[in-house]
């Protein structure tokens, strides 16, 4: 799951949204200075990671491209999920899309205090980029993949895995349908423990 998934699975706490959002570049168990929300996030984040990797419909969808893209293909197969998200975003939000993004931009820039260096970096190009809202279309996807393969130095070849993602385009689709119902129900049995 990238992006869009996490902020999207943290329901309405703007604080489990923003830590959720940026738990990645937090590492270890040293994330205590933050807002109990922003706490509750980050490790939201980890177990839907943990869930995620683990669950065999995800693996069943990264296998199709392992062969291509090696370690990468989890990287990639998590922002082919967000994409399927954003498309069909309707069926699962009352907000569209749009909204969804510009009312997490304005909330990332209210509390701009509690981002780490890094997301304070990368917050101007989100924004600019609109990358919630590419996620919703195969160009869109198309541009995310490129750019992060430029942060590997083009070694990882993500921007050429459109291909399989139209090629597998309905496997994916419907896979990632059933393994998005079970996440739903799995981050909402995991909030309930929190609570």
């Amino acid at each position: 799951m990238n992006f869009l998934a996490h902020i999207y699975l943290s329901g309405e706490n703007d604080h489990i949204k923003i830590g959720n959002f940026m738990a990645d570049g937090i590492h270890g168990k040293n994330f205590d200075a933050f807002p109990a929300g922003v706490q509750k996030g980050i490790r939201l984040h980890r177990e839907i990671d943990s869930f995620t990797d683990f669950h065999p419909i995800f693996r069943q969808s990264k296998h199709r491209l392992h062969e291509h893209y090696g370690h990468y293909s989890g990287v990639i197969m998590d922002i082919l999920y967000d994409h399927f998200l954003a498309k069909n975003f309707s069926s699962y939000s009352k907000v569209s899309l749009a909204d969804f993004a510009a009312n997490f931009y304005t909330l990332l820039d209210n509390n701009f205090h509690l981002l780490t260096p890094r997301f304070k970096m990368i917050l101007p190009t989100l924004k600019s980029e609109n990358w919630l809202l590419l996620y919703a279309t195969v160009p869109g996807i198309t541009h995310i993949l490129y750019n992060m393969d430029r942060r590997t130095r083009l070694q990882s070849k993500m921007q050429f895995s459109v291909q399989e993602l139209a090629l597998y385009y309905t496997e994916f689709e419907v896979e990632f349908t059933q393994f998005f119902a079970e996440m739903e129900a799995f981050v909402k049995e995991k909030m309930n423990e929190w609570d």
